[in-house]
């Protein structure tokens, strides 16, 4: 039995799709291609993978048992690819990066310019994605690399600490009397923006700086976008934990107020997965990376 590895991409992205034409869009082949690579690898393997479900394709026992084995195959050959390029004197390939939707965070603009300058063959692709989003993708093989607030946490993936990120609680410059002699409860009472994923860094955050004092957020509108949250704190809709570089920029500007009392600092790190360790791919990212971060050192899991 003979298995082609552009069938078994294409197995992966429908699967992670969970539709034949994303699939297909996904990976940029036609449709009538991506439907002749499921059914010549269904032959080859002798059992059906995908049973539909309305206009959904979902997969079956025997697709769901091979799925990790695939993406497992497809990263290998990743890695044994990479490699022989590497012997040859370069190294080319493609990451896909998850990071924040806060670019000035990341730094991701510095380390993209500084790989592409450094290894022009190898190809990026950037999502935008959540702490909790960025952890699920490398877990998943969607992602290459994640940059995100996270505590080191999965003994799959590996971490570097890039920086500790400063938090800030504020709101709209209109209530900074009642802000800035708010105690915790008081604070707690007012109207908030919220994540709405209780997975993601900042509800992780205002959980532990509110349950441990008892204390329910009074959260009138949640976001899974930060940068939308910090739009309508600027429109007076409620508080909001914030990078104290944009409270600071707030302030300067007369929008927001910050609360005296209420700081937190959350780590900010660039995580991948742990066998991919001598990856060239990675480990070029990571060279990059260092540009922007030239005081990154290894975390380790708690």
């Amino acid at each position: 039995m003979r298995i082609d590895l552009v069938h078994l991409r294409t197995f992966v992205a429908v699967a992670e799709e969970q539709h034949l034409t994303r699939g297909a869009e996904r990976i940029h082949v036609s449709l009538s291609a991506a439907s002749a690579h499921i059914r010549s690898l269904e032959e080859a393997l002798d059992t059906v993978l995908f049973t539909r479900t309305n206009r959904n394709l979902e997969l079956t026992h025997a697709g769901n048992y091979l799925l990790s084995d695939a993406k497992e195959l497809l990263q290998r050959a990743s890695v044994f690819t990479s490699l022989a390029r590497e012997i040859r004197g370069k190294t080319e390939g493609r990451l896909v990066i998850g990071s924040s939707s806060d670019p000035s965070a990341s730094r991701i603009g510095i380390v993209v310019a500084t790989l592409r300058e450094q290894h022009p063959y190898i190809n990026v692709e950037l999502r935008a994605r959540p702490s909790s989003g960025a952890r699920e993708g490398l877990k998943t093989g969607e992602l290459d690399i994640g940059i995100f607030l996270g505590r080191p946490i999965d003994p799959q993936l590996s971490y570097e600490l890039l920086d500790n990120a400063c938090f800030v609680v504020a709101g709209p410059a209109a209530w900074k009397e009642r802000i800035a002699t708010a105690d915790w409860a008081d604070l707690a009472r007012l109207p908030w923006i919220t994540p709405v994923d209780q997975r993601m860094a900042y509800a992780i955050m205002l959980n532990e700086m509110f349950d441990q004092r008892d204390l329910e957020l009074n959260s009138v509108v949640q976001f899974d976008n930060e940068a939308i949250g910090r739009a309508l704190m600027r429109q007076k809709v409620g508080m909001m934990l914030v990078r104290e570089e944009h409270a600071l920029r707030g302030e300067q500007e007369g929008v927001l107020a910050r609360s005296p009392i209420a700081r937190v600092t959350f780590p900010l790190v660039m995580a991948f997965a742990a066998r991919r360790h001598e990856d060239p791919l990675i480990k070029a990212f990571m060279a990059a990376a260092k540009t922007a971060w030239p005081a990154a050192q290894p975390a380790y899991k708690s």
